[in-house]
């Protein structure tokens, strides 16, 4: 081995935790954006799940494109944007990681060297191999923002080619309250949000698989007896998305980035107050809500599970 390849194993084996986000609360139920205001270098977030989460979203994008990258016309430049920003972000942000040089990035975890100049594929494809995060470009228009590019491979119960080209209010007609609540000033701070500026939002469920691509299963309300208040912290998974947005000053393009965490329910439950604060959180949920998140087949051996451990 090199002193380069040392090295640059070394870096790896130094890859941080990944942050644990626990974003239900107890209180009524409030459909709100949840904007919090982020450095813009805090687009992407690397972490030890990086190389598992890195190959299994090579093998989609390699087995399974259709399902998990998709590009109007309309969003050449944005997609282009988008790789010069995470190429410009990764080595400004994981110097140990990541290394630019002119137009070459290499990325150090992986032992490959990219002409992002010149990517080989799509280069919102290419920016989709580099994170692991997946990307949407939202256009604004007349008619609403509308999505016209991603790669995804983290979806939330949701098809990709079944939404794209159509506005967010289409989108998300799917969820509930959100047409009442959340349309249209989701679409005001689209139309407002300025260049330099990055937010972050999480959103999160509880859910009996802990697939990262996962594009079937909302909606379920038939009972599952095989999850109990004995094994529910075994059987179930927090899933949070930590969501950012910001705007590509050339295309004018909000970058919709996703990272989907999915936290063994005994992780979280291990947290001070986390059994008692999930609890409230999915008592306050409106049944139309937990039924958008499948939460029917096991909330009630959740809830017990939570009372016996908030009780504890």
């Amino acid at each position: 081995m090199t002193q380069r390849d040392a090295t640059e194993t070394a870096a790896q084996q130094r890859l941080p935790p990944e942050a644990l986000y626990l974003p239900f609360e107890a209180g009524p139920h409030r459909m709100l954006m949840g904007l919090v205001a982020r450095h813009p270098d805090e687009l992407i977030e690397i972490d030890e799940a990086y190389p598992a989460e890195l190959a299994e979203r090579r093998a989609l994008l390699d087995r399974r494109r259709d399902e998990v990258f998709a590009a109007l016309a309309v969003s050449e430049q944005a997609r282009r944007e988008t790789l010069d920003r995470v190429a410009a972000v990764l080595p400004a942000r994981y110097p140990a990681w990541f290394a630019r040089h002119g137009d070459r990035l290499r990325n150090r975890l992986t032992q490959e060297e990219w002409d992002v100049s010149r990517p080989p594929c799509d280069p919102l494809e290419l920016a989709g191999r580099l994170v692991q995060e997946d990307l949407c470009l939202i256009q604004p228009t007349d008619a609403g923002p509308m999505l016209q590019a991603a790669v995804l491979c983290a979806p939330s119960r949701w098809r990709l080619h079944e939404k794209m080209g159509r506005p967010l209010a289409v989108i998300h007609q799917p969820v509930p309250l959100y047409a009442d609540q959340l349309s249209a000033p989701v679409d005001r701070f689209m139309r407002h949000l300025k260049p330099g500026k990055l937010t972050e939002r999480l959103n999160w469920s509880v859910t009996d698989d802990p697939a990262l691509f996962q594009i079937e299963g909302k909606h379920r309300t038939e009972p599952d007896p095989t999850i109990t208040a004995a094994n529910a912290a075994s059987r179930l998974f927090l899933r949070v998305e930590r969501q950012t947005l910001s705007r590509l000053p050339g295309s004018g393009f909000v970058l919709f980035t996703i990272r989907v965490h999915s936290y063994p329910l005994a992780r979280v439950l291990a947290q001070p107050g986390a059994a008692a604060r999930l609890a409230a959180a999915l008592r306050a949920l409106p049944p139309s809500m937990a039924t958008y998140k499948s939460l029917p087949p096991f909330r009630d051996a959740l809830l017990s599970h939570l009372h016996a451990v908030s009780q504890a």
